[in-house]
């Protein structure tokens, strides 16, 4: 399958089942995804990979930052949970940057992880920047949290899905005063 291809197959489960990559076949998954921009070498990013019993962690954490006491059942929903996460301290390139590329990771292994026939959606959340969090997830000054992508098999599904593409047209423009807006010739692609 092409990456054209993959991206196009591409979609969110919200619902997976129990099976999830071994940590063998995690590492050359985020090993592949690493390949997406590196800013002259520079890799701020990293990933914490969350299973079983650590999931109980970061469902307190979720809760004591919504100030509740109890779990919260969203880790739950999936076998493996991979936090990314951005590491800001770099002061060559600006945060957004290295927000960007550490985005770029989580989105090159989601797409991975899917053609290799595993579930995947991105999950954040209004705390995900809460000193609550981030004490839970280990990081260190000047890391801070993106999100989750929450990792399982795909389940059977009893219909189709419906599968929309998106109009390029609307969301792809030329500079002010240039040529004449041209049309996507999807079948050349």
């Amino acid at each position: 399958m092409s990456a054209l291809e993959a991206m196009r197959d591409r979609r969110s489960w919200s619902k997976v089942t129990d099976l999830a990559p071994t940590g063998p076949e995690l590492e050359a998954f985020v090993a592949a995804a690493g390949r997406v921009a590196d800013h002259k070498s520079l890799r701020p990013w990293r990933l914490i990979e969350i299973r079983g019993a650590d999931r109980d962690v970061l469902a307190r954490a979720l809760n004591r930052a919504d100030g509740k006491k109890c779990l919260s059942s969203k880790p739950r929903r999936a076998p493996l949970i991979i936090a990314v996460v951005a590491d800001l301290s770099s002061k060559k390139i600006p945060a957004w940057e290295q927000e960007a590329v550490a985005s770029g990771v989580a989105h090159m292994l989601s797409l991975a992880l899917d053609e290799a026939g595993f579930g995947v959606f991105w999950r954040t959340d209004d705390n995900t920047r809460s000193k609550v969090l981030a004490k839970a997830h280990g990081l260190a000054k000047g890391e801070v949290l993106l999100g989750w992508l929450y990792v399982g098999g795909k389940p059977v599904r009893s219909r189709p899905t419906r599968r929309k593409t998106v109009d390029a047209a609307k969301h792809l423009s030329q500079m002010p005063g240039g040529k004449k807006r041209r049309k996507v010739d999807e079948a050349r692609l």
